[in-house]
């Protein structure tokens, strides 16, 4: 027989406590991942780094895609000095040059990546 109506929930787990397959499975994944950054990384690093940084050159577009679910959702700021994010579009010619929103002539190979 289940509780009554209007009865407190009793027993269970309590909220925000992982699923202990979901917990050892997390440590799972990121135990083989420092193994295999220890058998490619240099000297010294720290083989969950080394495997991260090899599949962020190797495989960019997964990379990015687990960087989106790590980092915060929202930008916090200074409420004296407020964020204002903004996008930049620029068009490329053939040859690599492209003008800036400020009418500054740049070379794609001269500018940082961001």
């Amino acid at each position: 027989m289940g509780r009554l109506k209007g009865q407190p929930k009793t027993g269970g787990r309590k909220a925000g406590t992982p699923n202990r397959v979901t917990a050892l499975l997390k440590e799972s994944i990121l135990t083989a991942a420092d193994e295999a950054g220890k058998q490619i990384g240099k000297k010294g690093e720290s083989g969950l780094v080394a495997y991260l940084t090899k599949q962020a050159v190797d495989n960019p577009g997964p990379f990015m895609a687990l960087l989106g679910k790590v980092l915060p959702m929202q930008m916090a700021g200074d409420p004296d000095a407020p964020v204002f994010p903004s996008i930049e579009i620029q068009y490329v010619s053939a040859d690599g040059t492209y003008t800036n929103s400020r009418g500054e002539a740049r070379n794609v190979k001269d500018s940082k990546a961001v």
